[in-house]
């Protein structure tokens, strides 16, 4: 995945998705090169689910929320349950980071391709929480803004596992 921040052209889908894809490829990239203990170490007392892994494999299955389930209206076929809200990141310490990692990428390749072929006025077929239904334009926003919040999240938990900083 290119990080980039600079759309090829500044039409509204492009600067979306090209700003949806330099939050992917930054989250991607706060993972380069980190050992597989710290991948899953948890350094915040008070969040022991944040990790590494944990924090991407959420954004996978976060996009997977949104595009297949909330804007397809496909059966949620999600990791987490009503008993166990988080499992999506639980899991993730028992999967190598490679895995998650490809995993994101090759959903997040599978979303480009859906984006691409729908209007961004779309509506999404299952409503959100307040009963409205959202169209592809707010579903790319909403996953700036949770890619890019979780990058920072990212940071903070790659500075205190091994101390590396920038991205």
């Amino acid at each position: 995945m290119t990080r980039t921040d600079t759309p090829t052209a500044w039409d509204e889908r492009t600067q979306l998705t090209t700003f949806l894809d330099y939050a992917r490829a930054t989250a991607v990239a706060k993972c380069e090169d980190v050992t597989p203990e710290n991948a899953v170490r948890a350094p915040l007392p008070g969040s022991p689910l944040m990790t590494l892994a944990g924090l991407v494999n959420h954004l996978r299955w976060v996009e997977y929320w949104w595009f297949q389930v909330i804007f397809l209206g496909e059966e949620d076929e999600s990791p987490w349950t009503d008993e166990d809200p988080d499992r999506e990141m639980r899991i993730a310490v028992d999967m190598p980071l490679a895995d998650v990692l490809r995993e994101y990428e090759e959903a997040s390749a599978r979303y480009r391709e859906l984006v691409a072929a729908n209007d961004l006025d779309a509506k999404a077929e299952r409503p959100i929480r307040d009963g409205r239904h959202p169209d592809l334009r707010w579903i790319l926003l909403h996953l700036i803004e949770e890619t890019a919040r979780h990058n920072g999240h990212l940071d903070i938990v790659r500075e205190l596992v091994d101390g590396k900083t920038g991205v």
